[in-house]
């Protein structure tokens, strides 16, 4: 989600870092990229839960929390067209 925000909010010429994914980020949403995974990989509910939203514990902190709403916001209308069977899946679960 965080590539296809900066392919959005960001020129091209400033994306010279690799995400997680392996797509190229600019350095700020590289930040939000690596922090993201790293929430996600110590988050102890992750092998159980379906959707962060539904979880008691808030994996990311409030300073970084308005980032990460900002990339869904923008990213998720868009993950029909570029993920559809992991947009379906998230639907479902919901």
């Amino acid at each position: 989600m965080v590539v296809i925000f900066c392919e959005g909010a960001h020129q091209r010429e400033g994306r010279t870092e690799r995400a997680y994914c392996g797509e190229l980020l600019c350095p700020e949403c590289l930040q939000i990229d690596s922090y993201a995974v790293l929430r996600t990989d110590q988050c102890r509910k992750m092998e159980i839960k379906t959707l962060c939203e539904d979880c008691e514990n808030f994996c990311y902190e409030p300073a970084k929390r308005q980032s990460i709403r900002e990339v869904m916001r923008y990213a998720g209308p868009r993950m029909m067209k570029r993920h559809p069977i992991a947009a379906i899946r998230h639907l479902i679960n919901k």
